[in-house]
C-alpha cells in the first residue's frame, strides 16, 4: 500500500505518526542531541598515517649499520675504561690480621679516636690528576624518611630556618631545646672518619699533599648551601642559640679553619648531603694534583695510609673503602658501558648474519601455488 505525507509533514522534515516525541522536539526549537563526532580530520580518523613495510631490503643494512658503529664505539670507551688507573683499599678491619681491626668497634663518641696505618705498594705510576674517594657498602642513603630529613632553607640560610628547622628533621631537630645546626639524619650521619697519604723511600715518609677544596658542585657551594647572615662573619655569632647535631663531635662552625670552607659551606659537609642512590657507593674526599708534567703524581712504590677511624660501620654490617682514582674524558673507570655497547653491536651484526642467510635460501622462494589446467 503507497503512503502519502503531507506537504506540511514535507516541511517539517517528520514523517506522518511521528508522534508527541517528533512533535515536542520541533516544538521546543532546539537542535537534535546526537553523539555523532564532528565531521573533522582528526575526530572521524582521516589524518594521514605512514606505517613502515619490514623487508629485507631495510631491516638488514640496519643490523648492520648498527653493529658496525656500536662495536668500534664499545672497544673505544672499553679500552679508556681499562687505561685508567685504580686502587682501592678496604680498611674497615674485619680480618683479625687488619691493622684497623683495633678500631672496628669504635663508637661515635670515642676519646681518644682510634688510629691506625695501613701500607701499600702501587705497582703503576698515577700520571695525571688523582681522585682521592672514600667509599661506604651497605649503606642506604636512598631510604625515603632519610632523605627527606633535611632542611634546604636552613642549609641556604635562611635565619629563621635556623632557629625554626623543619619538622621533616624528626627525631634531629631539636635537641636539649635548642634548634640542631644543621639539622636531619642525613647530617647527623656525616662521615668523619680522617685519611693521610704519604709516600715512603728509603724508610722515610713524605706527606702527599691532598686539596680539600674544590670537591663539591659548583652550584652545590655557590647556590644551594649558604651560611646565615648577620653582622660580621663571626661564624660562632652566626650559629649562636643553636647546638651541634648529635652525633658529631664539634659543632658546625668548626668543620674547618678557613672561612670560606667552614659552616654549611664546608666542601665534605657539601659532598655528604648529595645523597647516593645505591647502597654502595664513593663519594669524593680530596685531589691530588700533579705539580710537574715530567713526574707522575703518583709514582711506583711503598706508600701508607694513616686513618682516624671515627666513623663506625660494623654494627650494620657496612664496609669503608679508599679509592684512589684517575679519570678521562669519559669519568672514572667503568667497564660496564664499553661492554654494553659491544654487546648490543655483536648481537646485532650477528642477527644481521643469521637473517641474511635465510634470505638468501628462502627469500627467492615462489610460494605461489600451481594450478594444474
Amino acid at each position: 500500500m503507497a503512503v502519502n505525507y503531507s506537504a506540511k509533514e514535507e516541511a517539517d522534515g517528520h514523517p506522518a505518526g511521528a508522534g508527541s516525541g517528533g512533535g515536542a522536539a520541533a516544538g521546543g526549537g532546539g537542535a537534535v542531541k546526537t553523539r555523532k563526532p564532528d565531521n573533522t580530520a582528526f575526530k572521524q580518523q582521516r589524518l594521514p598515517a605512514w606505517q613502515p613495510i619490514l623487508t629485507a631490503g631495510t631491516v638488514l643494512p640496519a643490523f648492520f649499520i648498527i653493529g658496525l658503529i656500536f662495536i668500534p664505539i664499545g672497544i673505544g670507551i672499553f679500552v679508556t675504561s681499562n687505561n685508567i688507573r685504580e686502587y682501592e683499599i678496604d680498611y674497615t678491619g674485619i680480618e683479625p690480621s687488619s691493622p684497623c681491626n683495633k678500631c672496628l668497634n669504635v663508637s661515635w663518641d670515642s676519646t681518644p679516636p682510634c688510629t691506625c696505618t695501613i701500607n701499600f705498594t702501587l705497582e703503576h705510576s698515577f700520571e695525571s690528576n688523582v681522585f682521592m674517594y672514600y667509599g661506604l657498602s651497605n649503606f642506604y642513603q636512598n631510604h625515603r624518611r632519610y632523605v627527606k630529613s633535611r632542611d634546604d632553607s636552613q642549609l641556604n640560610g635562611d635565619n629563621s630556618s635556623l632557629l625554626n628547622p623543619s619538622k621533616e628533621c624528626e627525631p634531629y631537630r631539636t635537641n636539649e631545646d635548642k634548634p640542631i645546626a644543621p639539622c636531619g639524619a642525613i647530617a647527623n650521619s656525616m662521615f668523619n672518619d680522617t685519611l693521610e697519604l704519604y709516600h715512603i723511600e728509603n724508610d722515610t715518609r713524605t706527606a702527599i699533599t691532598l686539596i680539600k677544596k674544590g670537591i663539591a658542585w659548583w652550584t652545590d657551594k655557590n647556590v644551594k648551601f649558604r651560611n646565615p647572615t648577620g653582622d660580621g662573619n663571626n661564624l660562632t655569632a652566626l650559629f649562636q642559640g643553636t647546638t651541634k647535631p648529635v652525633n658529631w663531635p664539634k659543632p658546625v662552625y668548626m668543620l674547618d679553619s678557613e672561612p670560606d670552607n667552614n659552616g654549611f659551606i664546608n666542601e665534605d659537609f657539601i659532598v655528604w648531603m648529595r645523597t647516593a642512590a645505591l647502597p654502595t657507593f664513593r663519594k669524593l674526599y680530596r685531589l691530588i694534583e700533579r705539580k710537574s708534567n715530567l713526574q707522575p703524581t703518583l709514582q711506583a712504590g711503598k706508600y701508607s695510609l694513616d686513618i682516624t677511624y671515627n666513623y663506625p660501620v660494623h654494627s650494620f654490617d657496612g664496609r669503608k673503602r679508599m679509592i684512589l682514582s684517575t679519570i678521562s674524558w669519559m669519568g672514572g673507570k667503568n667497564p660496564f658501558l664499553g661492554i654494553a655497547y659491544i654487546t648490543v653491536g655483536s648481537i646485532c651484526f650477528f642477527l644481521g648474519v643469521v637473517l641474511l642467510i635465510i634470505h638468501h635460501k628462502y627469500g627467492n622462494r615462489n610460494t605461489s601455488a600451481d594450478i594444474p589446467n
